[in-house]
Formats: structure tokens, sequence, C-alpha cells
């Protein structure tokens, strides 16, 4: 049980129905969807494709608004995007004319504020995910895991309070996704942001989270939110914790292929 004081991110009977179109029926998203999330909590999100995940995501960033339930972050009523709200997409979606630093700065264009008092954060980012060097390179210099790195710090550098993940290091090999995975728990360790990440790999889920939370099917609900206790760093490698993350995995693959059993 989230105790009241210390929750940041409050949704209360979300639902989402997308309207019928001329040659579409209506879809139902996401019905009665009720959770709190911490401050400083590092959720993450697993169903199937369709579940409702991402359309969640952009409920919370106030890019979506719900057809009925609301969400609330410290308190207040989202009603929009929000300053305080940052969000990292599966593409990176770097723009090819720009260096990474200054596609690293584009928020801060973008909200206007003083790029002279964010130059610094942005270099610091760079270093922490080991891009320094690069600072001044064109974008198609980039690998694909380093465009996301870049990604990363472009999502960070305005310091928000939440960051949102849709399935950011998805279209990744194995090796880059978990190195990855490891970049981000360091992060979040320095930095102790609240997090919530929609992926669609269990074992991702579990190396990452404080909280997993699983979805049924469209219309997407929450049918178990499961907690992991489990110190960081986190490595599906040879380890004292990596029993606990089989057995955590295990039980999410029960969750999420049960009703195929069925």
């Amino acid at each position: 049980m989230v105790a009241e004081a210390d929750v940041l991110i409050r949704l209360d009977g979300v639902s989402q129905l997308f309207a019928a179109g001329r040659r579409r029926p209506p879809v139902s998203a996401l019905e009665d969807v009720t959770l709190d999330i911490r401050e400083s909590e590092f959720v993450t999100l697993v169903g199937r494709s369709g579940c409702g995940k991402s359309t969640l995501l952009r409920i919370i960033s106030g890019l979506l608004e719900p057809t009925s339930g609301r969400v609330d972050i410290g308190g207040s009523p989202v009603t929009g995007p929000r300053r305080d709200v940052s969000f990292m997409f599966q593409r990176p979606a770097l723009l090819p004319w720009r260096n990474v630093i200054e596609n690293v700065l584009l928020p801060v264009e973008i909200l206007r504020l003083d790029a002279a008092d964010f130059r610094r954060r942005a270099h610091d980012l760079l270093e922490l995910v080991g891009l320094d060097v690069f600072a001044e390179r064109s974008i198609w210099e980039l690998s694909g895991g380093m465009q996301q790195r870049a990604a990363l710090c472009r999502a960070l550098v305005t310091d928000p309070r939440i960051l949102l993940m849709d399935e950011p290091f998805a279209a990744l090999d194995a090796l880059t996704r978990e190195d990855l995975s490891l970049e981000l728990q360091r992060i979040w360790d320095d930095d102790r942001k609240t997090i919530v990440f929609v992926t669609h790999s269990i074992e991702e889920a579990v190396l990452l989270a404080d909280r997993v939370v699983v979805m049924s099917p469209r219309p997407g609900r929450i049918t178990k939110v499961l907690e992991v206790e489990l110190p960081r760093p986190r490595s599906l490698g040879k380890s004292r914790e990596s029993e606990e993350l089989r057995r955590c995995s295990a039980e999410l693959h029960e969750l999420l292929f049960a009703r195929e059993a069925a």
C-alpha cells in the first residue's frame, strides 16, 4: 500500500475510448485504471501489444485527455503537458541537422529557457553516459545505442521530476539493451527521479522496477502489481539475486500467458 504522503502520480478510474471512424469501430483502450506511484519510484508497465500501455503514458504526460477518470501529479490535476514531466520514445528522434549537444539542448529551446544555464548540465549528462567526446559530432556518426543515450540526455536536460519512457530500448540489440538498462539504473540511483517505463520484455521489467504493473489485453486493466524487493544494481548475469529475478520473471510470465492457456 502506498502511503498518501508519498504519492506523486495518482491515476483514479482512468478509461480511454477512441471513437469510431468512417471505417473503424470504437476501441476501448483502457478501463478503470487506478494506481498510485510514489515519489522517486521506478515503475514498469508490461502487457500484450495493444493493451494501452503507451496510451496510459500519454495520459500521464498530458498529451491525451482520458475519456473518464483523472490523473493528478503532486496533488494537482493534469490538464496538459507539464514542464516537470519528460517523455522518451522508442526511437531517439534526433534531428539530423543538429549535432549531439544541440539535440540534447532542444527542450531548453522549446521551453524558452536560458541555454547558458543548461549547457553545463547537458555536457555533464553526456559525460555521464560516455558521450562527452561526441558532443559536437553529427547524429549519423553515432550508433543506435549511442543515439538512445543522447535521447536520454535530452529527456533529462531540464531536470524533470518525472520521466516517462515508452519502450526506449526495444529496437536495440540484446547486449546494447542490457548495457543501457544498467546505465539507466545508475542514473536513477544518482538522481532518484520518478520513472514510469513501458516494456514488452519481462526480464527488463524485473531488472529495472521497484514495482511491475501487469496489464490485461484490451481494454487495458491492472491485473497485478508485483513488488521487486532486490538491491541495485541488478544484472541478469550470475549474482546472489539472480534466483529472485528468475522467480519474479516466471511469475510475470505465468500472469501474461495465463489467458492463452485458459
